[in-house]
């Protein structure tokens, strides 16, 4: 019997999954770029069999992948195509440990899904401010291992900004569990940063502590054409100055996203009667009932026009409006992949800078790839942009993409670099960005996160050849 068979004959019958059939269903990453091979998938119900699992694999030297939701973009959770690994599937610890409402935290198991969690705090009249396209599937535990951003990074932060406590299975199966939810603990190094964005590489986590806040009793979602891109950072600057600092959300959405989405799906409707290149999405919050919050966005607006910042907007007058107005935000992805899918670049460099990126960027793109369709959209209150490339009507999408990202990407990643920023805004390094890492990350940094990965787990049995090459 070979070292994997060893291991699964050791392991609780209960706990492995080797149907074929099943185990495909772990071995494709989310945008179905690449399929690797396992001979089986683990899904410990507790801490203790994740234990078991990592001890057990240790001792016969056989790697490891932890997988929450599955969705990253850069095949974090997926394993090799060698079919020496074994995946390890946190799905089924998916319990809700404790909902704090006093202390404004909550407990939970890494399987648990994000959007459960929104929902238990939520019923406690509080938000988990982490918000991203994909929560309807993706599991806590992957989305701190990744570091994950989305929607509401201007205003909460990275996923690590909210962790104020880890369990974490180590390499040598021991445990690292630091639970309670303090907002104050000097208690020597932050341990527990370590295991945020390393994408499973140096531990497995089995559950966090969350900051929670106030539940948002008003918001206010307006949707507005921009006179010009250079315009974005002195827009999003009165709008924080006017609200307060209440703005949750300042997307950016170009001209040519919204064509892809408005020709994939011709019910949907523009917001504002005017038409042009630059579009912002913007959302405020507040946990105040009393602030007029109406008043401030519409005050907001005018002055805006008056001075030219801005062409057109439109305030959702309901719920559903505004779910509508974020529904041509969020479905842009979507968009793409009906068009042929994209190549997908996660830039982020300082606000000051996003709108003289992205003309760069643009330039760069319509003289190395002419005819080349441009989907340049995202997070820009924080300075993440998705800078993504379509093949040109007529052109076979694989052919291009392999051609684009050989030739021009590394102008584009070479652009972010020149102007002090980076490749990877959220999406993280998985598999597909190492090569970018070693090239672009800042001097001595991919050093740095190898002698750490080399201490946690000598013999790189977690996650290997993710984020660090060893």
């Amino acid at each position: 019997m070979d070292a994997i068979g060893t291991v699964l004959a050791r392991l609780p019958a209960g706990i492995v999954t080797d149907d074929p059939h099943i185990v495909a269903g772990y071995t494709t990453d989310f945008r179905g770029v690449y399929t690797g091979s396992a001979r089986a998938v683990l899904r410990p119900r507790n801490v203790a069999e994740v234990q078991a699992i990592v001890r057990t694999c240790g001792e016969l030297h056989v790697p490891l992948v932890p997988q929450g939701g599955n969705t990253s973009y850069c095949t974090a959770a997926t394993p090799s195509r060698e079919g020496n690994e074994l995946v390890l599937s946190l799905e089924r610890m998916n319990q809700i440990r404790e909902v704090d409402r006093a202390n404004l935290s909550m407990c939970a198991e890494a399987g648990a899904i994000l959007s459960e969690l929104q929902d238990a705090a939520a019923k406690a009249d509080l938000l988990l401010p982490l918000s991203l396209g994909s929560q309807q599937s993706c599991r806590i535990g992957g989305n701190l291992s990744t570091n994950a951003g989305g929607i509401s990074v201007l205003r909460y932060g990275m996923a690590r900004d909210l962790v104020l406590g880890l369990e974490v299975v180590l390499p040598d199966g021991s445990l690292y569990s630091e639970l309670s939810p303090l907002r104050k603990n000097n208690t020597g190094y932050d341990v527990k940063q370590l295991f945020v964005g390393a994408e499973g590489t140096l531990g497995v986590i089995t559950a966090a502590s969350l900051k929670l806040t106030r539940k948002p009793q008003q918001s206010v979602t307006a949707f507005l054409l921009l006179q010009n891109i250079g315009d974005l950072d002195e827009v999003l600057e009165r709008a924080q100055i006017q609200s307060g600092e209440a703005v949750t959300s300042f997307e950016y959405i170009s001209v040519t996203s919204l064509q892809l989405l408005l020709s994939a799906n011709p019910n949907l409707r523009l917001p504002v009667e005017t038409t042009g290149n630059h579009y912002v999405l913007l959302e405020l919050a507040t946990a105040s009932p009393t602030l007029n919050f109406n008043e401030v966005v519409t005050q907001l607006l005018t002055e805006l026009m008056q001075q030219g910042l801005i062409v057109d907007g439109s305030i959702a007058s309901s719920g559903q409006q505004a779910t509508e107005f974020w529904h041509l935000r969020e479905n842009i992805p979507e968009a793409e992949v009906r068009h042929g899918g994209s190549v997908k670049h996660d830039i982020a460099v300082r606000t000051s800078r996003v709108a003289a990126f992205i003309e760069a960027a643009c330039s760069l793109v319509r003289g190395a790839s002419p005819g080349s369709i441009l989907s340049v959209y995202g997070h820009v209150g924080d300075g993440n942009v998705h800078f993504n490339v379509l093949a040109a009507p007529g052109v076979e999408p694989q052919d291009f993409k392999q051609q684009f990202e050989k030739d021009v990407s590394p102008q584009i990643y070479d652009l972010a670099a020149q102007m002090e920023g980076t490749f990877s805004a959220e999406y993280g390094i998985g598999r597909v960005k190492l090569k970018h890492l070693e090239q672009y990350g800042a001097p001595g940094k991919a050093e740095l996160i190898r002698r750490v990965k080399l201490a946690f787990d000598p013999d790189g049995l977690l996650n290997p050849g993710k984020v660090v090459s060893v």
